[in-house]
């Protein structure tokens, strides 16, 4: 500890001795971490866009169904309206909202064009708490309730049907004994969704479709939603027992490239974090063992005045532990200045159309997470220390004669 007393403030007072290297040095260990925490605001933001944004169109945070209906989506697979055991279970508090849904493949034809669609029976009322879509209506209205036996389609199915609001359109849909079902319906709602979202599906009243196939009380999935992450797991198990023979999964297995691409942001994250690591490394070594260069007389009269070999190991880690700290704190407070000042949202709607294709908003809200905030910065620093050891270890090998004939 004496010793500590002794280095410290002369480790400190050195820092300063050649202001240019510590100021280019702070620059690179700021620079390096300022990008790591900036970048990783950016991501956790932007990940949680276009996952929220796909989440809330249809899938929720989970679904059920009939064991089989995801391999084969038709009518042998579907399942009867949720028992009073699964409803106490969908009622349970960290479930913010439930929907049940009869989800069909069938056949959409205009007066000069037929295409294959998704054909979904929904409750109106459900889907305004739970999905998008109701919000997404940009010209006519949403469903008015489950007996509503009219159509809302998406902007670009109706551009490549020819058709329009108010007119009629025909469905076509297997039915309960397997025989076509076909019936026309009036259009009464546009969407706006991105482009496949658009041509794939088209809602009605679920009890209208239900009574169109003849399958009153069957319905294809129930749709949930989580608020809050960590309640997830506990969520799913206590529906799996409520519902054994029932097929429940959370959406990253139903939609498994929306987990890849969660997983794959935060992953970039830490490879940005390894090359910002090498490139703070290479510059604190760099400045580091030009420093020693430089003052080899001044570490061989501190060797003569008395000062053992470790004594200068821990003069120069004394030094590079303040110098990494302080760019570490500066790049800290700059990141988070930067996260403060952009916490209105970073507004992208001049990449609108980009954005489509990630089914995400316009605006993305960068945030701040606490955990980043102290391993990141740990990280730098540690790693900034131990490649500032070779240098020290080299400065330590000085001996005081080797010093004086180098001044000389």
């Amino acid at each position: 500890m004496e010793s500590l007393k002794l280095l410290a403030p002369l480790a400190w007072r050195n820092l300063w001795r050649n202001p240019r290297r510590t100021i280019i040095t702070l620059i690179v260990v700021s620079i390096g971490l300022w990008s790591i925490l900036a970048l990783s605001s950016f991501m956790t933001g932007w990940t949680g866009n276009v996952r929220d944004s796909t989440l809330q169109l249809l899938i929720g945070q989970g679904q059920i169904h009939a064991e089989g209906y995801l391999d084969d989506p038709n009518i042998d697979h579907l399942m009867p309206e949720p028992d009073e055991e699964l409803v106490a279970a969908l009622n349970n508090p960290a479930i913010s909202n439930w929907v049940e849904r009869l989800e069909l493949p069938a056949v959409l034809q205009s007066e000069y064009k037929t295409l294959p669609v998704t054909m979904l029976g929904v409750d109106p009322e459900a889907e305004f708490r739970i999905s998008s879509v109701p919000g997404k209506v940009v010209e006519g209205r949403y469903l008015n309730d489950m007996d509503d036996d009219s159509v809302i389609i998406g902007l670009n199915l109706v551009d490549r049907l020819k058709t329009a609001l108010g007119r009629r359109v025909i469905l076509m849909v297997t039915g309960a004994d397997g025989s076509l079902a076909e019936r026309s319906f009036d259009v009464v709602g546009i969407f706006d969704s991105d482009v496949g979202f658009e041509d794939t599906y088209v809602f009605t009243g679920r009890n209208a479709m239900q009574r169109m196939v003849k399958l009153e009380g069957k319905i294809s999935q129930i749709a949930f939603t989580v608020p809050e992450a960590e309640a997830l797991t506990g969520v799913l198990e206590n529906l799996s027992n409520a519902a054994p023979d029932l097929d429940v999964r959370e959406w990253r297995k139903l939609s498994p490239l929306l987990g890849m691409m969660d997983t794959s942001m935060a992953f970039a994250v830490y490879i940005w974090l390894g090359v910002m690591m090498v490139m703070v490394s290479i510059g604190i070594i760099n400045t580091q063992l030009m420093a020693v260069f430089e003052r080899i007389h001044e570490f061989g009269l501190l060797r003569a005045m008395g000062l053992k070999p470790g004594h200068v190991l821990a003069l120069i880690t004394l030094e590079s532990i303040l110098l990494i700290g302080l760019g570490v704190l500066i790049g800290m407070f700059t990141a988070a200045l930067t996260v403060w000042s952009l916490s209105d949202g970073i507004d992208l709607s001049a990449f609108s159309q980009a954005l489509e294709a990630f089914q995400a908003s316009d605006i993305v809200y960068v945030e701040i997470q606490p955990t980043d905030y102290i391993i990141f910065p740990l990280a730098v620093w540690a790693i900034g220390v131990v490649v500032a050891l070779w240098p020290a270890w080299r400065a330590q090998k000085i001996s005081p004669v080797e010093a004086m004939r180098h001044a000389t």
